[in-house]
């Protein structure tokens, strides 16, 4: 199983840390078994671009390209989407204000994360990796630090951007 690790690493750790006021919100907003709202894994880039929701960051030359939610901008050398030529949208890395259907988000407790997920296990890379509840094609990666979930996202199962 492929798991967030490299690129991913870079970005969602600057995803988490760069999250700024503006962007944090009172309600949390779903980061669901298919995506982001209209924003849904495997769309190609043409139809990613087309749901108003997405501005590209970083060209792919002919790989991945790096994407952000409007909603969620990230730092200057991140980015919170990949979508790749082959498989569409690849990934999409959690920001603050964002939950899982579960009510898994950023800042949860390792115990809560066990707990919404009974059958969660950790990766050579440390990091708790599940098929998405009701998304045999994707799973969820989280990241865990002193007991604290630090950085999480949802990625195809086939995706190319990233290993």
């Amino acid at each position: 199983m492929k798991t967030m690790i490299g690129a991913s690493l870079l970005a969602g750790s600057l995803l988490v840390s760069g999250a700024t006021a503006a962007v944090a919100q009172a309600k949390p907003t779903t980061l669901g078994a298919y995506g982001y709202g209209a924003v849904k894994l495997g769309m190609t880039a043409k139809q990613a671009t087309a749901t108003g929701a997405v501005a590209k960051k970083m060209p792919g030359g002919g790989g991945c390209s790096g994407w952000d939610l409007k909603k969620f901008p990230t730092p200057k050398d991140s980015v919170g989407i990949y979508i790749s030529p082959r498989v569409g949208l690849a990934a999409i890395f959690a920001q603050k204000g964002m939950q899982t259907p579960e009510g898994i988000k950023i800042g949860s407790t390792a115990k809560q994360l066990k707990a919404a997920y009974p059958h969660i296990k950790q990766d050579v890379h440390d990091y708790y990796v599940i098929k998405v509840p009701g998304n045999k094609k994707a799973y969820y990666s989280f990241g865990v630090t002193r007991g604290k979930v630090t950085e999480y996202g949802i990625a195809l199962y086939k995706q190319d951007c990233f290993n």
